[in-house]
């Protein structure tokens, strides 16, 4: 069976960033998968599941709302690793094109007051999950150590 894309990247050597991880084209058009790598692969801890899934509800949350992105956005979720997230969007971008997206989003999230949208039985399947203050904490860390200063090393896959 042939190795997929993800795991031919180093992870011994990849350290936070916003990275293109692969372009597929469906018909015509051009999909864009981003890894928003939060943590260094086997080196620090994985982020825990509640901190990862109110992460998700607020950043699908404020994706599916931004004005430019919402119709851009086709998905937005935690990586098995629990290292970061894979975002999804239509069109062909590269990693530089979307650090002020992410950088607004990250705010987003770092600032975020009150109830966690779709924290509810009705609305989610695992509601009680959820760790708002620790999501805030990560989206902090991510702003700081990364979004904020990015460097070309953190842009770009190690080759």
């Amino acid at each position: 069976m042939e190795k997929i894309a993800s795991f031919t990247v180093d992870h011994i050597r990849l350290q936070p960033g916003v990275y293109v991880s692969r372009r597929d084209t469906i018909g015509s058009e051009m999909i864009t998968t981003f890894d928003l790598r939060m943590t260094s692969p086997n080196d620090e801890p994985v982020m825990n599941t509640a901190e990862i899934h109110t992460i998700e509800h607020l950043g699908a949350t404020f994706l599916r709302n931004h004005p430019v992105y919402k119709y851009k956005t086709l998905y937005f979720g935690p990586m098995g690793c629990r290292t970061g997230f894979y975002l999804l969007l239509a069109g062909d971008h590269t990693s530089a094109d979307i650090v002020p997206l992410m950088v607004e989003m990250y705010e987003f999230i770092r600032d975020y007051e009150g109830e966690v949208p779709g924290a509810s039985p009705h609305d989610c399947g695992n509601y009680l999950d959820m760790n708002l203050n620790m999501a805030k904490y990560l989206a902090r860390k991510y702003l700081d150590e990364v979004l904020y200063d990015i460097k070309w090393e953190q842009l770009n896959y190690p080759e």
